[in-house]
C-alpha cells in the first residue's frame, strides 16, 4: 500500500509527535561518521546523548539513525540538538510530501527511497530525513536497508572530494544517491514491463492485467516522490541558501540532471503501461474473436448434418429411404461429402 492513514493526527496541537508509519518492534541504531581529510572515526552508540560531543567540532559529522518509530529518541534528538518541533512531526510523519525547509541555523529535506522488494512485483518506500548543518549532517531512515553503504565506503577509503569539502557536499552526496537509487528501480520496471509486453502478445491471462496496474501505481507513486525532488534541488542550485556553498552548486546541477532523466523515463513507462492496457485489451479482443471464429465454423459445418440427422431420426412408419439396401453407405457419403465441400469452401474464402 502506498498511502497510509493519518486521520488520527486531526485536532493534534502542532509540533505533536505521533509515528505514522508501518508498526515496527526494531531497535533504533545511532551510527556516526566523524571525518576531515586527514581524520576518520566510526562508531555505533547506544543514545542521543552519546552524539554531543561531536556537534562542535572543526571536523564533518555524520548521524544516522535508523528507526524513527521510537519517540523518545526523536524527542532526545530535537532537545539536545535545539531542532524545531515541527521538524520533528514531519519527520515521524513517513507520509510527508518531499520538500526542503530553511530553519537559518540548518536546512530539513525530506526524501522518499524507493527500492525492489524482497518478492517479486513490489517496491518497498521509506522516508528519507535528512538535516544538514554547518558541522553536521543528521539523517533518518525508517528502515534498516542501508542503501548509503558505498558512501560510506567511499568516505573510508578517502575516494573524490568527500574527505576534503563539508556537510554541504555530504548532504549532495546522499540526495545523489537517493536519486541513482531511482535509476535502479527503471531499469527493474523496464524489465518487467518488455516481459509483460511479450506475455499480452502470447497469453493475455486476466493477471497480467493486475500486474499493468500495480506498476502504474508505482509509477505515479514514483512521480510524486522525484517531482517535489526536482524542485528541492532546484532551489538549492539557486544559491537560496547559505549553507549551501558555490563548489557544491556545481555538483546539485548533476544532480537536477538527474532528476530530470528520471522523469523522463517515469513518464514513458506510463505511457508505455497506458498503451499496454489498450494491447491487452485488443489481444483480448482478438482471442476471443478466434474462439468465436472457430465455434461458429464447427457450427455451420455440423448445420446439415444436424439437419439429415434429425430427418432420418423422426419415427415415421413410413420413409422410402429406410427401405434402401444402401440406404446407410449413402447416408455417411452424404455426411462426408457435404463436410468436405464446407471445409474446402471455408478455406478458398480464407475463413480458416
Amino acid at each position: 500500500m502506498f498511502v497510509k492513514r493519518a486521520s488520527k493526527k486531526a485536532g493534534l496541537a502542532p509540533g505533536t509527535l505521533m509515528y505514522l508509519g508501518e508498526k515496527r518492534e526494531a531497535k533504533v541504531k545511532i551510527k556516526i561518521m566523524d571525518y576531515d581529510q586527514h581524520h576518520l572515526e566510526e562508531k555505533e552508540v547506544g543514545s542521543v546523548q552519546e552524539c554531543l560531543p561531536f556537534q562542535h567540532t572543526d571536523t564533518v559529522s555524520w548521524i544516522n539513525i535508523t528507526g524513527i518509530h521510537d519517540m523518545e529518541t526523536i524527542r532526545a534528538l530535537g532537545e539536545r540538538f535545539n531542532l524545531h518541533p515541527l521538524l520533528l512531526e514531519d519527520v515521524v510523519n513517513t507520509e510527508q510530501r518531499p520538500k526542503i525547509d530553511d530553519f537559518e541555523d540548518y536546512l530539513f529535506v525530506v526524501m522518499k527511497m524507493i527500492y525492489p522488494a524482497r518478492y517479486e512485483h513490489s517496491v518497498t518506500h521509506e522516508q528519507i530525513s535528512l538535516i544538514l548543518g554547518s558541522k553536521t549532517v543528521i539523517t533518518l531512515q525508517e528502515f534498516e536497508e542501508d542503501f548509503f553503504e558505498p558512501l560510506r565506503e567511499r568516505i573510508r577509503k578517502g575516494k573524490g572530494r568527500i574527505r576534503s569539502l563539508g556537510t554541504d557536499y555530504l548532504a549532495y552526496a546522499l540526495i545523489d544517491i537517493t536519486v541513482d537509487n531511482y535509476f535502479h528501480l527503471l531499469e527493474e520496471t523496464g524489465e518487467q514491463i518488455e516481459t509483460l509486453q511479450e506475455r499480452i502478445l502470447t497469453d493475455p491471462t486476466p493477471a497480467i492485467l493486475g500486474e499493468i496496474q500495480d506498476l502504474k501505481r508505482e509509477m505515479i507513486y514514483l512521480r510524486k516522490s522525484v517531482w517535489p525532488l526536482r524542485e528541492i534541488v532546484n532551489s538549492l542550485i539557486r544559491g537560496e541558501f547559505k549553507l549551501v556553498s558555490e563548489d557544491v552548486i556545481l555538483y546539485l546541477r548533476d544532480v537536477y540532471d538527474h532528476t530530470i532523466q528520471v522523469i523522463d523515463n517515469i513518464e514513458t513507462y506510463r505511457d508505455m503501461l497506458s498503451s499496454m492496457m489498450d494491447i491487452y485489451l485488443s489481444s483480448v479482443s482478438n482471442r476471443m474473436n478466434e474462439i468465436m471464429k472457430v465455434l461458429t465454423t464447427i457450427a455451420t459445418i455440423f448445420i446439415p448434418m444436424t439437419f439429415l440427422a434429425g430427418l432420418y431420426g423422426m419415427n415415421f412408419k413410413y420413409m422410402p429411404e429406410l427401405e434402401i439396401k444402401w440406404a446407410y453407405p449413402a447416408f455417411w457419403l452424404v455426411i462426408v461429402v457435404t463436410f468436405i465441400a464446407m471445409l474446402m469452401w471455408f478455406k478458398r474464402k480464407k475463413w480458416l
